[in-house]
């Protein structure tokens, strides 16, 4: 089976982005749920999503560069848990669970795994995410293929090298952000992917030429082989239900929700026409909500007991939270981080980032 056409091309670029939208608040809440947080094993599990996130961006600026419009803020792409990683087979069931070595590998090993050296492309039930990338790239080069540039997309994409810096266990040689305009520019975004995640060919232990940064796979393999012990982690319950919270921590897991919610609202927006202010403005309030509102909020869920007997604590719920169509998302933010920090002390200076948020662009 082959993409044949511009709109098989374009829909199997949104698959990409909603396979890699998936793996993030996977590997973030369990990110999230070791104690350390300036520990290495804390550090490489972040190092993976960051990059996972570059991915979408890349992934967004070739359906974009095709003619496509990335979709981010939309249930149906908005990742909910436990779900399958899309399109894999066999099944990889994800769901957000606590941080031990069977969980990474069981499933992060899994997902992050390269294939086979004989095994070929495949656009649709694939064996691993290589395949899947391999088999878009070889429609995006094929000659005489599908694929077709707009010249005038690069004003429409997340492609400013400014935006992106690599974080601790990362290599700026790995690759970054920038404008695809092209077969050559759409190919080495689907390779800087294919590499950080599942190895530089063909040696898959590291994402650079230099061999500076480990891949995603070999990261997680030395969470699993003992070469960096995890050390202790909060017991948080998997896939967290904020209906079962304590009525106290029902506002900070919304105040999460729509948060999380609200960076595919401005992903939605960067991804439009925009002058260069405005993209910089939605682009450091995405990086204020991850780092100055998601990353408190998660850590400070993983410390509260859920007093059930369980033993369990609360967690980060990463779901999907619908805002008001007709009003200004930014209200119901500034509504619910009110809330929060007449209620919680230590969250209080989370209503100041909220407040701070660019507007967003008039439709």
């Amino acid at each position: 089976m082959t993409i044949d056409s511009i709109e098989d091309l374009r829909e199997h670029l949104q698959w990409a982005i909603q396979v890699e939208l998936a793996t993030i608040p996977t590997y973030l809440y369990s990110m999230y749920s070791i104690e350390d947080a300036h520990g290495v094993p804390y550090g490489l599990v972040r190092s993976v999503a960051v990059e996972e996130m570059l991915h979408a961006a890349l992934v967004a600026n070739v359906l974009t560069a095709v003619g496509g419009r990335p979709r981010f803020y939309d249930e149906s792409v908005v990742p909910s848990y436990p779900m399958a990683l899309p399109h894999h087979e066999p099944e990889i069931v994800l769901q957000l669970e606590e941080c031990t070595t069977d969980v990474v590998e069981r499933v992060f090993v899994e997902i992050e795994k390269p294939k086979s050296a004989e095994a070929l492309p495949q656009d649709d039930g694939y064996a691993t995410i290589e395949q899947f990338y391999l088999a878009i790239e070889e429609a995006i080069e094929r000659p005489g293929g599908p694929a077709r540039f707009d010249p005038e997309s690069a004003t429409r994409q997340l492609a400013d090298p400014r935006y992106y810096a690599p974080v601790e266990y990362d290599a700026e040689d790995s690759g970054g952000l920038f404008p695809v305009v092209d077969v050559d520019s759409a190919c080495e975004a689907i390779d800087i992917i294919i590499d950080q995640g599942e190895g530089f060919r063909p040696d898959h232990m590291y994402a650079d030429p230099a061999h500076e940064e480990m891949t995603h796979y070999y990261k997680f393999k030395r969470l699993v082989d003992g070469t960096y012990d995890l050390g202790a982690t909060r017991p948080v319950v998997t896939n967290p239900d904020p209906a079962s919270f304590p009525p106290s921590l029902r506002p900070v897991a919304d105040l999460f929700d729509a948060s999380y919610s609200y960076l595919f609202v401005l992903m939605d927006a960067i991804y439009s026409p925009l002058d260069q202010a405005t993209r910089d403005g939605l682009v450091w309030s995405l990086y204020g909500v991850m780092a100055q509102v998601l990353r408190p909020l998660a850590r400070y869920l993983t410390r509260q007991p859920l007093g059930d007997g369980t033993g369990k604590h609360a967690g980060p719920p990463f779901g999907f939270y619908r805002f008001d169509p007709e009003g200004d998302p930014r209200d119901e933010l500034r509504a619910l981080s009110t809330a929060v920090g007449e209620r919680h002390d230590e969250l209080d200076g989370i209503d100041k980032v909220i407040r701070s948020l660019e507007a967003l662009p008039e439709a």
